[in-house]
This record gives C-alpha cells, sequence and structure tokens, in this order.
C-alpha cells in the first residue's frame, strides 16, 4: 500500500535516474572485473559479457543487501529525518540524480572512476545540504578499531586499505607462481600441481561470501559448520579438478590432442588411455600466443635500432612484422617467450582457438528508410552490441595519447613466460573474473541499490526505514538488469582504458589480479565496507605489475589518473547532490514572500 501518493513524481524521478546510475556502474565499473581477462587474451570481449551478465545479477540478487545498507543508513544520520521522512526521500533522489550524472559523463570521456565513491558523495552533499555536517556519520561509535570499521571514515580508510591489500594478496599469489611454476625446469608440469589449489580456493572464497555475508538466504550453520563447508567445498572442488580436468589438459597441452572437445572432460581419468595424436588438419589453429604483439626488450631494442632508435613511443605506433617459418605458417615478431631454462618448445595445440574468428554481430547498416523494420533492427544491434565487434586489445595498444606513455617500452620490462602454461592459466583466470563479477555485483550494486530502496521505502510506507530492514527483491533484479545493460552497451569504453594500459597482462597475472581482488572485496563485503572494485583491480595490477622487478613495466600516468578520479568524484558528485537538494529546499513558494 501506498501511503505518499503526493511523492509519486520523486519515485518516478528517482526510478529513472536509479536506472541511469546503475546502468552507469555496469558500463563504468563492470570492466574492472574482465578487463585483465580481456586484455590477456583468455577470454573474448563477447565471451566476457555474457558470463559478466550472469555472474553480476547472481550476486546482486543473490547477496547484494548488506553494504546497501551500509550506503543508505550509515552516512548520513537517518534519524534526522524522523519527522520528515519525504526530506529523506528527495535527498536519495538527488543522490542518484548526481551520481548517474557523473558516472555517465565520467564514462563518456572514458575515465575510470570509483561508482563507490560517486555514491558516496551524493549521499554526504544531500546529507549536508539537508540538516548541517552534524548530521553526517563521520567515525564510527564506540572505540579503538570501533572508530573507523563505519561511517564515512570507513570509506576513506578504503582509499588506502583497498589498493594495498589488493596489490599485496595479488603480488604474494604471482609470485607463487612465479617461483614454483614459471622458473622451474619444467613449468607445465609445475603448473598441475597448483592448478586444482587455486581452484578449490577460489571455490572456498565464493563460499565463504554466500555463507557469511547472508542475502536473500540466510545460513543456520554454526561457526564451526560454516568453516566446515567452506573448507569441504574447496576440497571438493580441487579433487574434482584433480580427476577431470587435468587428465584432459594434459591431453591438450602435453600431448597436442586436438580432437578433443570441453565435453570430453566427463571422460576424466579414461583420457589417458587414448591413443597417439594424429596430425592436425591443415586449417587447425592450436594455442593462442598470448604475448603476441608484446615484444621483448631485444626484439624492441632491435626494433627501433632499425627504425633510427631515439624515439621515446609516445607517438610511436609500431606495426607487427610477421615472417614465414619452414613449415609455412606465419608468426608476429612479439610471438617468442622467453623461459627459465633453456628447453625444447612445447606442443602447442588445442581443441579449438580461444579466440576465433566471428562473424560481426552488427555488421554494415542496411540500406533504406530510417524507419524500416530492418534499419531500426540494426540500431538496436549498434546500441547493445557496438562494443561486442570491437579488438580491445588492438585498441589498448593502438590509442596513442598522453596517458598512454611509452607502453612498447613498459611491455617490454616483462618477462615472457611459457606459452603452454599462461594457456593453463587462462582457465583460471576465467573463473577468478567470474568471482570477480559475482563479488562486484554483490558489493557495488549496493551504490544504486542502497539510494533506490530508501526511495522506494518511504514512498511505499511513509516512514524512514530502519537499519537492517528488508530490500525488495524486485530492486535488486531491476537494477541488477540496468548493471547488465551498461556492461553490453558501453562498458568497452572504460575497458580499453584498463589491462595493458596499466602493465603487461598474461593468464597467470591476470589471474594472480583477479583472484588478489576478489579476495579483497570478499573480506569488505562481508564487513560490510563500500570498497571501490577500481582500487582493488588497480592495487592487484599494480602489485603484480611490481613483481616484473621494474618499476618501469608499470604505467604510472593511468596509475596517477585512476587515482585522480579517486579522489576528485566525491567532491564532484557531492556538489552536484548538494546544490540540487539545498535548491530545492531553499526554494520559493508559490503564493509565500
Amino acid at each position: 500500500m501506498v501511503v505518499l501518493h503526493q511523492y509519486d513524481y520523486l519515485f518516478a524521478i528517482g526510478t529513472i535516474f536509479a536506472f541511469g546510475d546503475a546502468w552507469g556502474i555496469g558500463a563504468n565499473d563492470v570492466a574492472n572485473s574482465w578487463a585483465t581477462s580481456v586484455s590477456a587474451r583468455s577470454v573474448t570481449y563477447f565471451q566476457a559479457m555474457c558470463i559478466a551478465s550472469v555472474m553480476e545479477l547472481a550476486g546482486t540478487i543473490g547477496v547484494g543487501a548488506r553494504v546497501a545498507d551500509t550506503i543508505r543508513t550509515k552516512i548520513v544520520k537517518v534519524d534526522e529525518f524522523a519527522d520528515s521522512p519525504g526530506v529523506l526521500m528527495l535527498g536519495m533522489v538527488c543522490t542518484v540524480v548526481a551520481s548517474s550524472s557523473w558516472l555517465i559523463f565520467a564514462t563518456k570521456i572514458g575515465f575510470p572512476v570509483s561508482t563507490t565513491h560517486t555514491v558516496l558523495g551524493g549521499v554526504l552533499g544531500m546529507g549536508i545540504a539537508a540538516v548541517g555536517a552534524n548530521g553526517i556519520s563521520w567515525v564510527g561509535k564506540g572505540t579503538g578499531t570501533e572508530l573507523i570499521n563505519s561511517g564515512v571514515v570507513s570509506v576513506f580508510m578504503a582509499w588506502i586499505i583497498a589498493p594495498c591489500l589488493s596489490g599485496i594478496f595479488s603480488a604474494i599469489l604471482f609470485t607463487v607462481t612465479k617461483y614454483l611454476v614459471h622458473l622451474r625446469k619444467d613449468p607445465v608440469k609445475w603448473a598441475f600441481f597448483l592448478i586444482p589449489f587455486y581452484f578449490g580456493m577460489t571455490a572456498s572464497l565464493l563460499t565463504t561470501l554466500l555463507l557469511t555475508k547472508g542475502g536473500t538466504i540466510k545460513s543456520n550453520l554454526s561457526d564451526a559448520g560454516t568453516s566446515g563447508v567452506i573448507v569441504g567445498v574447496g576440497v571438493g572442488v580441487a579433487l574434482l579438478v584433480a580427476i577431470f580436468w587435468l587428465p584432459w589438459l594434459w591431453r591438450v597441452v602435453v600431448k597436442g590432442d586436438w580432437q578433443l572437445n570441453y565435453f570430453h572432460v566427463l571422460q576424466g581419468p579414461l583420457l589417458l588411455k587414448r591413443g597417439e595424436v594424429p596430425p592436425p588438419p591443415d586449417n587447425h589453429v592450436g594455442i593462442i600466443n598470448y604475448y603476441e604483439g608484446h615484444l621483448t626488450q631485444e626484439e624492441l631494442d632491435a626494433k627501433r635500432a632499425a627504425q633510427g632508435g631515439g624515439s621515446t613511443g609516445d607517438d610511436l605506433e609500431i606495426a607487427p612484422v610477421t615472417e614465414t617459418n619452414a613449415s609455412g605458417e606465419t608468426k608476429t615478431d612479439g610471438e617468442k617467450t622467453e623461459t627459465a631454462v633453456d628447453e625444447a618448445p612445447k606442443p602447442a595445440a588445442a581443441p579449438r582457438n580461444p579466440n576465433p574468428v566471428r562473424k560481426p554481430l552488427v555488421g554494415p547498416k542496411p540500406v533504406g528508410s530510417n524507419f524500416s523494420p530492418k534499419v531500426i533492427f540494426w540500431w538496436f544491434k549498434w546500441l547493445l552490441f557496438r562494443g561486442v565487434d570491437l579488438d580491445i586489445v588492438a585498441m589498448q595498444k593502438g590509442k596513442q595519447d598522453f596517458l598512454a606513455g611509452d607502453l612498447e617500452q613498459a611491455h617490454a620490462g616483462a618477462k615472457h613466460y611459457d606459452n603452454n602454461v599462461e594457456h593453463m592459466y587462462s582457465y583460471l583466470q576465467v573463473m577468478t573474473a567470474a568471482t570477480a563479477s559475482f563479488t562486484h555485483g554483490a558489493n557495488d550494486a549496493a551504490n544504486a541499490v542502497g539510494p533506490y530502496a530508501t526511495v522506494y521505502q518511504i514512498w511505499a510506507s511513509g516512514v524512514v526505514p530502519s537499519q537492517g530492514a528488508d530490500i525488495p527483491l524486485w530492486i535488486l533484479g531491476f537494477l541488477g538488469a540496468a548493471i547488465v545493460i551498461g556492461l553490453w552497451t558501453y562498458g568497452y569504453k572504460i575497458m580499453t582504458n584498463l589491462g595493458n594500459r596499466i602493465t603487461l597482462i598474461s593468464p597467470s597475472r591476470g589471474f594472480s589480479m583477479e583472484l588478489g581482488s576478489a579476495i579483497t572485496i570478499i573480506m569488505a563485503t562481508r564487513f560490510g565496507l563500500p570498497i571501490s572494485t577500481t582500487q582493488c583491480i588497480t592495487g592487484g595490477t599494480v602489485g603484480v605489475g611490481l613483481c616484473n622487478g621494474d618499476w618501469r613495466t608499470i604505467n604510472w600516468r593511468m596509475v596517477a589518473w585512476i587515482y585522480f578520479g579517486w579522489f576528485v568524484t566525491v567532491p564532484v558528485a557531492g556538489i552536484l547532490s548538494g546544490c540540487l537538494m539545498g535548491i530545492i529546499l531553499n526554494a520559493p513558494r508559490w503564493g509565500l514572500p
């Protein structure tokens, strides 16, 4: 039953701009979860969009309510509005108007800002305009760590904690991979030992989020029971991977069995009894080169010397040079890999090319009237799928501007490891990217859900919602769908500024970045701390980049640009929301002096 019918127009405006806010989150923020996977060529952009759609919706609807409660009740003292719930409703409408406006503008100019800080700035601005600075929960209640684990200070602390923790976790993960796998005499063999552990670890992290965060389904398990389920799921997944996945991977990578398909995984150990592999057909495409187009330092020095030298690379775009080997196959000059030991190359064959040449979804505009069905349908495809047909990796490399710097030099400082090992890690990277996408839906959907849920609940009940009030499932679904639409229609814009534009991404590096980021996000979500996924993936990328042993392998210009966005977002969104709230509250009324 709706109580405040006189504010129907506010609810309508809030609905429109909340959708725009969620659309901006999808367009600007979801790229954080998938930019590394697309940049590493572990998945295509189209594959990333499909998986992200499922995982974002699952995270939003399944467990996306706790951080929303932080946004809507723990920043502004909602008790101040107990006698005037309509004012709080107006304030949250101003918040989503300011937040969506800034997000859409930032996405348009390719600025990867923090959506968490955007909505925080909006809530702060409207709160100060409505009840003054004293009505803001700047710090938590209590003493010690209780002072910084809630209120505005908790979000500002996240600016430091999130990228640092994510960088540390990611660096540790890649260091383990580097010394236990990449630098060993037989890195493929050692990768087989480590992969089940990583799969089990990732599964345990997701289980931790589902059991401890809460959401639409509550867990009644004791602490001991919860721990047992988390460990049990991790061990179970690791065993399933070892029994079924590893035999398939061994046949593909070590034996070069091109006849296998993905459904053959179900045969498990029986695959080990397969006979010798026949020669592949002429049109067969094996394991792609994950370092294609990225030159080693020696190759880059030789190329620049041949071109006259002295170029900084700021305005240099080097076309790849191809050569033909004895079998008639062409090879790009950046395809050589650098391994820790001098050994014979491994077989390079896979059941199919992970990045096949795909027919464009949009295609050329058909001839005819702009109002004809076929042209209208083409415009619909263009709006939804135009990013899918773009080559994100090529755009990252070819986009020469001040923020790019000398990307070729930065990439040349990163070692090229065994390509077969990178192929094995590409499957892990898909799982960690999906996990990061799920945690993003669980954490960052709150940026749109929190304010809009307050608008709806005040409109429907006439009272200020209490902390912990249930959020209707339809709100989670509605805004989760808006996030997915934003991802499909405009997610490519931000993705081109991440990934390889910060440092060289390969599957093993991207896996470490994503898992380190996911660990940080899960920890923050568990404690209801609204951190930014942009902060986490940026911190993870920098952490793994530093593991190259050379700080110059990181594009610090882009890192500084992203950090600048974190600081400018809060005041911009706050000023927009605060000015809008102040003008409306203090505007002259008809019939009054």
